[in-house]
């Protein structure tokens, strides 16, 4: 599986400004303006005020929005509803679902002591509160699978050369879809590593 983060190219600078974030080279091609007026929108938000970063595949995105959307709804429903910077650190239910949240106070790592990772059955909905988290997407046509696949995670051996690298801050979100192979928790040139993370896995519905 390729990663289809396919976005037209006369939108790009529209999504740049819409986003209020830095593009970094995501593929461009296709015609996503379906999806791009509906992430936009943000019917989806639930008074969520972050934005996915402009790399996400809005076409996954709107899918799985749609497939299950009581699950999505109370996943951003709860975001927005909670005070981020303050909640204990741990696992906490949302309920009424199956869903739970991870809050994360960690820091980023050198790249030679991250994992990377992607999931077959569940969406990484990753967020951070605090902080730069450093985010380091593979590019499949030269990583492979390094291990047995274990419920729910593979691990990947790639070439950093090839790899993209995003930084994330408050004010967006990140999704990591079965098809988006990644790194988390690289170490950026900031003074501080300490972030605070939210990270909820949601349902790949197929």
């Amino acid at each position: 599986m390729k990663r289809n983060v396919r976005l037209c190219g006369c939108m790009l600078a529209g999504l740049m400004c819409a986003w209020n974030v830095t593009f970094a080279q995501c593929p461009v091609s296709g015609d996503y303006s379906k999806y791009i007026n509906w992430t936009l929108g943000k019917s989806w938000s639930n008074g969520f005020k972050a934005m996915p970063d402009v790399c996400t595949n809005l076409k996954e995105f709107y899918s799985q929005y749609h497939k299950n959307k009581a699950q999505w709804d109370a996943a951003f429903q709860w975001l927005a509803q909670t005070d981020l910077e303050h909640i204990p650190a741990g696992k906490h239910d949302i309920p009424g679902t199956t869903l739970s949240v991870s809050v994360e106070d960690s820091a980023n790592k050198p790249l030679d002591k991250c994992g990377s990772e992607s999931h077959y059955h569940h969406i990484d909905l990753q967020y951070v509160v605090k902080g730069t988290e450093r985010f380091g997407l593979l590019d499949h046509d030269s990583s492979y699978p390094n291990q047995a696949y274990k419920p729910d995670f593979m691990g990947y051996t790639y070439e950093v050369e090839k790899t993209m690298f995003i930084d994330s801050t408050p004010g967006r979100f990140f999704l990591f879809f079965p098809s988006d192979w990644h790194i988390a928790k690289v170490q950026t040139e900031k003074e501080s590593q300490d972030i605070r993370v939210v990270v909820i896995k949601l349902d790949y519905v197929k």
